[in-house]
């Protein structure tokens, strides 16, 4: 039985308690909370004073690392560590996600890391669930589902997005409702041996290091990764449209190294956007060399943007009495029309898939054309 076994073995004997007195604080296990932060003022003390206030009974420690903010974030961290000696700031010279959770996770003590991130609001018992889904499912990895919510017209457009099987790809843990195994996870709480069994998160993924890092715990055990209904996250996205495309663009090249590095499991839902969008291409080439085949491309395209607003408006439709109480996190005065939240959700289910086809294909050009290995 290896470490990470017995560890599941030992700490699944334990339940988690109403109140933090009955029972001593070493019967919990460890928690270490890891955070990569960039440019987060406007949100980290938040976060951070929110999990601070946490009624789990054995966080240990608060690690940010941060890459080289320029808004003031490290001095917010650092004000926070005077107050509480668990924040502690460690500084992310190579400024990416994956970097910076390996600072952490070296320097950690928890049994237990847990990942948050600065664009998110969690649950007051996040923590709780967490160990609990983590105990009780034996998985390596678990997690809650990424539930989107918007404070402008954009970000409600693309929160609606997500709610389409166009905008999810069909991924269990964008279902709220989802308990069960599954391949990958929003964030993560993971026990920290396993993530030392694996090498930790790989620094050649600058994006998609999430979905990467699950693969290999999954090369380890099917049941790896659980999503439990019980752990409630909601994520802020992009607020406009041509940082949702860089963001997009990143997971395409990211899910392309991905794939490559995992050839062994079947990716499927990570290449449909470009084996659809390159067939399509490929039709409209062979229409334009050969007119005499009459392929309906163009009738086709359109037939898509249409399907595409037609899905948006079935969505916003579906979702138009539930709006304010599930999705909306802004001023009510500034409440987005039912005409605007159409427009930005179908803008969005067109974004999506384009902007990954383009970093998948781009990062395919590198890799096979220019034979630049990684990012």
């Amino acid at each position: 039985m290896d470490e990470t076994q017995t560890l599941h073995s030992e700490k699944s004997k334990l339940t988690l308690s109403a109140t933090t007195t009955e029972k001593n604080v070493s019967s919990y296990p460890s928690v270490t909370l890891a955070i990569p932060t960039y440019n987060e003022a406007a949100n980290i003390e938040r976060v951070i004073r929110d999990f601070l206030s946490t009624k789990y009974p054995n966080l240990i420690e608060i690690f940010i690392a941060d890459g080289g903010s320029s808004d003031g974030t490290d001095k917010i961290i650092e004000t926070l560590s005077v107050e509480d000696s668990r924040v502690k700031l460690i500084h992310n010279p190579q400024k990416i996600q994956s970097a910076g959770l390996n600072l952490i996770l070296k320097e950690c003590n928890g049994n237990i890391f847990l990942r948050a991130d600065a664009h998110s609001d969690y649950a007051p018992d996040y923590i709780e669930k967490c160990v609990e889904a983590l105990l009780e499912s034996k998985a390596l990895n678990v997690g809650g589902a990424q539930r989107f919510v918007g404070k402008t017209p954009f970000q409600s457009g693309v929160t609606l997005a997500s709610k389409s099987i166009l905008g999810s790809g069909g991924a269990k843990y964008r279902d709220p409702n989802y308990d069960g195994y599954a391949e990958t996870v929003y964030i993560g709480c993971f026990w920290r041996q396993a993530l030392l069994d694996v090498g930790g998160f790989d620094t050649t993924q600058i994006t998609n290091q999430d979905a990467e890092l699950n693969q290999k715990l999954l090369n380890k055990s099917e049941k790896a990764i659980y999503i439990s209904s019980k752990i409630r996250v909601w994520y802020y996205p992009r607020k406009t449209w041509k940082s949702l495309w860089i963001q997009y663009f990143k997971y395409g090249r990211g899910r392309y190294l991905t794939t490559t590095k995992h050839s062994n499991r079947l990716q499927l839902r990570g290449k449909l956007p470009f084996l659809a969008i390159s067939s399509t291409i490929i039709m409209l080439l062979i229409d334009l060399l050969f007119p005499n085949f009459g392929l309906p491309v163009i009738e086709i395209i359109l037939f898509g943007v249409l399907f595409v607003f037609l899905e948006s408006l079935r969505i916003n439709w579906k979702f138009r009495n539930t709006f304010t109480s599930e999705i909306w996190r802004g001023n009510n005065n500034e409440l987005p029309s039912f005409l605007s939240r159409w427009f930005f959700c179908g803008v969005t289910l067109l974004t999506m898939p384009i902007a990954h086809f383009s970093g998948y294909a781009y990062q395919l050009f590198r890799c096979k054309i220019l034979r630049v290995e990684g990012w």
